[in-house]
């Protein structure tokens, strides 16, 4: 059933100690609060970089282009290295900016819940982009772009 929600794709990125990226396709975010700015993030206690959130409270949302399905296939694969040949540069924070993304939220964390197998992440916002791009979405297990001309009436 969840599935029949439609949303945007993004790949959450983290670094170690060291300053090694980390990072995974996740499509459970979204905007809490405007005043102050903070967004919200789900992660898998069981993928491989959960423990870098905790060690380094920080975060950077990528908000997926239409072109960068193989970039979220990468991200959503275990046991590779996913920063290996692809183009990224630091962010204020010191976190992985994916380019060729849409967007970039740099976060803070302020704030950790547990939910069940995934701990929801609270990120004060200390850094943000946009480009114009459009957006990479998932529906019903599968990628879709939207569709060109009519965007749909409103009111």
């Amino acid at each position: 059933m969840m599935g029949h929600f439609a949303t945007g794709v993004t790949v959450i990125t983290t670094m170690d100690r060291s300053g090694s990226p980390f990072g995974l396709t996740a499509n459970a975010f979204t905007s809490l609060s405007l005043d102050p700015p903070l967004v919200l993030v789900c992660i898998d206690k069981g993928v491989q970089c959960y423990p870098y959130f905790e060690e380094s409270g920080l975060f950077a949302v990528n908000l997926l282009s239409e072109n960068q399905e193989e970039l979220s296939r990468r991200f959503a694969t275990k046991g590779i290295e996913k920063f290996s040949g692809i183009q990224w540069r630091r962010g204020k924070q010191g976190v992985a900016l994916l380019d060729g993304a849409i967007g970039h939220i740099e976060c803070r964390i302020v704030n950790r819940y547990d939910g069940g197998d995934h701990t929801i992440y609270v990120g004060e916002v200390a850094h943000s982009s946009a480009s114009g791009d459009r957006p990479l979405i998932f529906f019903k297990g599968k990628y879709h772009r939207l569709r060109e001309g009519n965007p749909g009436r409103s009111g």
